[in-house]
């Protein structure tokens, strides 16, 4: 069980920039695979956050965060080599309800933590294929040669 952070103004600050070299928005995971990719160029770079529940042109969605940590939690187990940790926050948001005005809604947002590690680089590793690394370049999760970590 989780208990969720209220409008917090940190969290709202976080939410008012851009996605970048140390911040990237999803609406959902959808895929482990393709989550991992990120969680490992963070992991591989200098850090950062994965804000799940916000689309890429910032509309709060929302989530279910324990689904989105299950997600999260497998992604590293079945593809990250060697895993890392990460840090989970569920932050509870209070929006107006579009269709009645008078009504609020409360949606879940999960911030995700991962920290610079000291034991990379980490890969994505696939039974059967050569593993890939990744870095976070600008807002960009993408491949790149073992030897770029020398």
């Amino acid at each position: 069980m989780f208990s969720p952070k209220k409008n917090n103004d940190a969290f709202k600050n976080l939410l008012s920039k851009p996605e970048g070299q140390h911040l990237d928005y999803k609406q959902s995971i959808s895929s482990q695979r393709k989550i991992a990719r990120t969680l490992l160029a963070f992991a591989n770079t200098e850090g950062g956050n994965i804000i799940v529940g916000v689309s890429d042109n910032k509309t709060i969605t929302g989530i279910d965060p324990e689904e989105e940590m299950f997600m999260i939690q497998e992604a590293i187990r079945k593809y990250c080599q060697p895993p890392f940790d990460v840090t989970f926050d569920v932050f509870e948001l209070q929006q107006q309800n579009p269709i009645n005005p008078l009504l609020t809604e409360e949606k879940y947002l999960l911030a995700v933590g991962i920290p610079k590690s000291p034991a990379g680089p980490h890969a994505l590793q696939v039974k059967g294929e050569a593993p890939v690394y990744y870095q976070r370049i600008k807002d960009r999760s993408l491949p790149v040669n073992l030897s770029d970590f020398t």
